[in-house]
This record gives structure tokens, sequence and C-alpha cells, in this order.
């Protein structure tokens, strides 16, 4: 399998992890971009744009090679880019953080909800990871039921006492929020034209016509969960974590069955809709150029761009939630709408924010060590929120940075 693009020197070992999750760890069709200080380190890309799937929704193995400027679906890591539109929000003066939900959106305030606060959307202790009449794939993708659904939806918990990763209602919240602060700009729309546009970015919540016409998209599917071959970690669930997801009647199950049947993740129509928690369409430059934004300059269209002021980036990362997840059974760490570096889902160093998708992507910046990095592959495994091909790359970058003579004990 050839590996395609360019690294930096010193960041040799990137591209030999790169290489080696094809040889050891079942990738099929990937990418990775590394940013140092704003400027493009790592840009690998490699195998086949369209996955050779086991459950068959991806068709015959893939043979049209992966190409720079191939974009996947990176399901969960959509919610870190969603997250910035209500902290830009905030920087601007529009959306207070602190305020309930109910006061942007009337209806909301339905069945106990009327003390749920902005920042609890963003930091998962709302207590509205479940619907208890779960969507349809048709009725997830229109803008109004989702969010509808949750202003219906009695919490299961206490707001703002405990935390619990909302997998899909996330999304809903987020957007209708953004409508009702923007005036019926959608969290999709707002991405592309103050963030995506200036930017210069391959990344998507809602793939336009003509992108998909243009076949900018791979398909993704499910990859075996053969052993790792070469020496690659063999990685067992938690007994805890298994019968969680085993139990039709856990929080852990029915947070992920919000969309039942979950739609075909390669649809057009379903990459044509905006879900700010799970459809993000994005290549990895586009990714890791995002977070490049979030902590430093970036040269977008016309000017140098910087999405966060320093206090806004220190707000997204600051510890908004710890300990046992009542949803995913282990430790995790938030900000607000960001993921924090822990055992869960280990980043560059603690100081390190992003977020994992399901089963592979992953976007994080990294402000002490000046990296911001993206991975996307369009072969899914069963992980949520540390998979061993993103790990490898991030142990790659560590040891790239050590090599270019970074204090690496700061990171």
């Amino acid at each position: 399998m050839d590996v395609h693009g360019t690294v930096a020197e010193g960041f040799e070992p990137v591209r030999d992890a790169f290489a080696g999750n094809f040889a050891a760890l079942g990738d099929r069709g990937a990418a990775v971009a590394v940013y140092r200080d704003g400027r493009k380190v790592v840009d690998l890309w490699g195998g086949a744009r369209d996955v050779d799937a086991t459950d068959g929704a991806a068709g015959p193995p893939g043979t049209e090679p992966w190409r720079r400027g191939t974009a996947q679906v990176v399901r969960s890591a959509t919610k870190g880019v969603a997250a910035a539109v209500p902290l830009l929000l905030h920087q601007r003066g529009e959306l207070d953080l602190d305020a309930p939900v109910g006061e942007y959106w009337p209806e909301f305030k339905a069945h106990g909800k009327e003390r749920v606060l902005v920042r609890h959307v963003l930091n998962h202790r709302a207590g509205l990871p479940v619907l208890d009449r779960p969507l349809s794939p048709e009725d997830a993708l229109d803008p109004l039921r989702g969010p509808r659904a949750v202003a219906a939806q009695a919490p299961v918990w206490e707001p703002g006492t405990d935390h619990g990763y909302h997998a899909l209602t996330y999304g809903w919240m987020l957007d209708e929020l953004v409508r009702r602060v923007t005036g019926g700009r959608g969290a999709g729309e707002w991405i592309a034209d103050e963030i995506a546009r200036p930017l210069d970015l391959d990344l998507w919540v809602g793939l336009p016509t003509a992108e998909e016409a243009a076949g900018r998209a791979g398909r993704v599917g499910r990859l075996p969960e053969a052993e790792p071959t070469g020496g690659g970690p063999r990685l067992r669930p938690k007994r805890a974590v298994t019968e969680a997801y085993g139990d039709p009647a856990s929080l852990t199950r029915r947070a992920f069955a919000a969309i039942t049947p979950f739609p075909d993740q390669n649809d057009p129509a379903y990459r044509a809709a905006a879900l700010p928690a799970t459809n993000g369409v994005a290549t990895a430059d586009g990714l890791a150029r995002f977070y490049a934004a979030l902590i430093g300059d970036v040269d977008g269209v016309t000017r140098r761009v910087r999405l966060f002021e320093r206090a806004t980036m220190e707000r997204a990362r600051a510890e908004e939630s710890a300990g046992p997840d009542r949803v995913l059974v282990v430790g995790t760490r938030f900000g607000l709408g960001y993921m924090l570096h822990g055992s869960a889902s280990p980043f560059l160093s603690p100081g390190s924010f992003g977020h994992p998708g399901r089963g592979g992507a992953l976007g994080f910046a990294d402000p002490e060590a000046g990296v911001a990095f993206g991975y996307v592959t369009n072969g899914f495994r069963k992980t949520v929120t540390a998979d061993p091909r993103a790990q490898a790359l991030v142990r790659a970058v560590r040891e790239s940075l050590r090599r270019t003579g970074s204090d690496v004990d700061r990171v």
C-alpha cells in the first residue's frame, strides 16, 4: 500500500505510523494531517476511497484510490466543529452560556427542563441523552422534528448534577439553539459561512449538492474486528461497558438508539442533512486546519484567520465534567463542547481539547505544543473514544516533537 503526501523534516514517525495502520491495524483508506504553529507539517493519505465493509453497506471492495481532497463522514468528530458555533456566538456577545436554554427556545422548558443552561448542552450535563420515542431515519433528517422531540423529552437525571454523553441529542439541541439565536440560520449554514469559507476548509455539516455530485465523499463502512497483526494492541472492553452496550434498557443503548434504525451513512440524503452531532464530512486537512484556527492564526482565503480569542479557547478546554460517564460507562472529561485529554480519550497532553468520532476519526488541538491534528478513515471499528489507529498517529506526533527539539515534558 503506497502512502502519498509529505511530511516536514522530523515528522517521519507519523509517516511510519500511518503506513503501519494499514499493515498492522487493518486500515483500508485514510488520511492524516498535522499543523504546527499554523503551518502544515504532515499531509498524508493512502488506500481506497471506498471501504471494503463487512456489513455489505459499502458494496464491493473499494478499488478507486484515495486522493488528495477525499472526504469522509467523521461521525462524532463533528461535535468539536459544531461546538465552535455557540462559543463564537458567545465571543461575539450574542449568546449567554449561563442562560437557560428556554430563554432562547421557549418550547424547550417543558417537562422540568427550565433549569437546563446553555453550558449544560455543551458539557453533557443536560440530562437528555435519550429519547423515549426514538426517531425514524426520515424524521431524524428533518431539521424540525429532532429539536421537537428533545423539547418534548423529560430529563433522565436532574440537569446540571451529573454528566453523560449526549451522542445524538447534542446535535438537535445545539442546532435549534443556534437557529433561535441567529434568527433561523442552523449550525451547518453558520459553519459554512463563518468558519469553512473564510478558512478554505474542506469540511461540511450538510454536504452541498455540488460537492456530492463531484464525488468528494468516499463510502464508509464497518471493518471486521480481526486480531491486529505485527504487534498491534489487542483491546478488550471492560465488562461493565460490554454489558451496557448489550442491554437495550441501558442509557448507553438508548442514547445511541435515539435514531432507530440508524441511517445509511453513504446515502446522499444523510450527508446533505445537517446533524451537528454525527454527520460532518471532512478531509483530514479540513479537520486539522479547523483546530489550528482555534488556537492560532492560519492563512485563510484572503487573510490570516484565528477563530477563538484566548479567553474563548481557555473556556472551551476548562474542565466542566469529569468522572464516570452515565452513558459511556467509563471516566470521561469534557469542557464546553470538547472532550479533554484523559484515559478514555487520550490526546497529546493534558491541555489538549478536541473530539473523536466513533469508530476512528479524530480531531484535536494542543495550544502548548501549537499542534492541530486531523485523522479520517473510511473503515469504522467498534471503538468509541480511543481508536488504536488514531492513537498510533498521536504517539508518532509526540515522537516527532521530540525529534524537532520540543520540550515534550510540557506536552
